[in-house]
């Protein structure tokens, strides 16, 4: 019966993981689907408060084995689906022998299990222990005390790992701020007072303007050098020209010289000439 019921629901899907729902990180209340006097409920119950005590908790009562008690069981999950009142439910009971646990085998729960809107975890038995609840839930854990730990987390490993962050947060604000504080005292020095500005750039000014004497100086002193050397030429050349003129006038003086007239007489010529002065 038992491996009859599991193909048929198998095959309708109900076991397929695409169709389980993850479980809320922190749930703001938990339903429990129980009996008042399993000794599940205590277990579960002690294991809630030790790991996360602020978090209420609502028990829907059900008988978990007997006669009419996968009924019972149904009845309790469509109850806590139309209270809508809790993020998980906990279907639990205690280990036995497999008519013990029978009521979780039973189709009707399967199927209420698998319509719940509401994220179940099934924890019923020893971790050897398998019924149809624990393949149709979203979750199954192999005790009652397993299906506590799954619902809720530690607050002493919250406590820490919070603990753990706000340090990590710490460093890097210091590094952070130590960096700031570096970058700003970079900046700073680079900074320059207004006054300060204004007495460099006037130095700097006043050091332009020594440049441009100098070098108006220099320039002037360069085109005096440029003027005498063209005086000293243009006055050798008039030197030379003068002499070279004068040279050629002596020359062409002392070829006239030559050719005078009076001269060839001065040497014992004469000059005759008729009565008309030819």
């Amino acid at each position: 019966q038992f491996e009859r019921l599991k193909k048929i629901l198998e095959s309708e899907g109900l076991f397929a993981e695409n169709r389980k729902r993850p479980l809320p990180q922190f749930p703001k209340q938990i339903g429990i689907i129980t009996s008042p006097q399993a000794a599940a409920l205590r277990d579960v119950l002690t294991t809630l408060k030790s790991r996360m005590p602020s978090v209420p908790v609502v028990l829907y009562p059900s008988p978990v084995q007997g006669r009419g008690s996968g009924e019972k069981i149904a009845q309790a999950l469509q109850l806590a689906n139309q209270r809508a009142e809790c993020d998980v439910l906990i279907v639990c009971r205690g280990g036995g022998s497999i008519e013990d646990l029978w009521a979780f085998n039973e189709e009707v729960v399967a199927r209420a299990i698998a319509s719940s809107a509401i994220p179940i975890v099934s924890g019923v038995g020893h971790e050897t222990d398998f019924t149809m609840a624990d393949f149709v839930a979203d979750e199954r854990a192999a005790t009652p005390t397993a299906a506590a730990q799954c619902v809720v987390s530690d607050r002493h490993a919250l406590r820490r790992g919070l603990q753990d962050q706000a340090q990590h947060l710490q460093r890097a604000q210091r590094n952070r701020l130590q960096n700031t504080i570096q970058s700003l005292d970079y900046l700073q020095r680079g900074l320059i007072h207004p006054a300060q500005q204004l007495q460099r750039q006037a130095q700097q000014l006043n050091q332009l303007q020594q440049r441009m004497r100098r070098a108006f100086a220099y320039r002037k002193q360069q085109q005096h050098w440029q003027w005498q050397s063209l005086t000293q030429r243009f006055g050798k050349a008039m030197h030379t020209t003068q002499a070279q003129r004068s040279a050629r006038l002596e020359n062409n003086g002392q070829h006239l010289a030559l050719l005078n007239p009076e001269n060839v007489l001065a040497r014992g010529y004469s000059l005759v000439q008729d009565a008309s002065g030819r």
